[in-house]
């Protein structure tokens, strides 16, 4: 009898020691959980500063793409100023040879005009046959070159006066002859492309 009440009196006894072992435990749980807190709050901190690392590098990238836009935009006004000036240049030294070639073809004129009046000279009776026949030759060999350098004759005689190409120097009442046509040629004139070198001597009519 007095055995099965020292049972009963240490049930009690083991359900004291298994609560007070399991309140620690719950306790051990609790303190753990701001533990377990402490990697998340790290984590943030690194991500923060990983954001901020990232917008002062895309500063740093706008900043270096509006300096190489810039830098850009000045090569190509540099360049585009060089090309002007290339052009420019290149035409101003086309601009003075094709003057100095026009202005040395203008000085020769003269020699051509001579020749000219020489062969007429040379077509009169009793003049030097072979003389004549040097001249006309001499005559023919000028013109040839002269066309090859894209010099033409200015067309006047029967023409109407141009005086952008011709030059009238007399005028003559004509009912016979057309409203300013040029009737006679006392020079000739020359033309190189579009470069007047001299205008034909002319008189006009009407």
């Amino acid at each position: 009898m007095d055995n099965e009440l020292n049972k009963e009196t240490a049930m009690p006894e083991e359900e004291t020691e298994n609560t007070a072992c399991e309140a620690p435990a719950e306790e051990a749980c609790e303190q753990a959980t701001p533990e377990e807190e402490k990697p998340g709050k790290s984590e943030k901190k690194k991500l923060k500063k990983l954001e901020s690392e990232l917008a002062e590098a895309q500063k740093h990238l706008a900043a270096a793409e509006a300096q190489a836009a810039e830098s850009n935009d000045k090569y190509v006004r540099l360049f585009a100023e060089y090309d002007n000036y290339r052009k420019r240049t290149q035409k101003e030294k086309d601009g003075i040879y094709t003057e100095a070639y026009a202005d040395a073809l203008v000085q020769i004129l003269p020699v051509l005009d001579n020749l000219e009046r020489a062969v007429q000279y040379g077509e009169n009776p009793g003049e030097n046959e072979n003389l004549a026949k040097g001249l006309d030759l001499t005559l023919k060999s000028f013109y040839e070159t002269l066309k090859k350098m894209g010099v033409c004759e200015i067309e006047a005689l029967g023409k109407p006066f141009d005086p952008n190409l011709h030059n009238a120097v007399m005028h003559v009442e004509d009912e016979s002859l057309g409203e300013n046509e040029v009737v006679e040629v006392f020079m000739k004139g020359y033309i190189k492309g579009d470069r007047v070198l001299r205008h034909a001597m002319v008189k006009v009519a009407n």
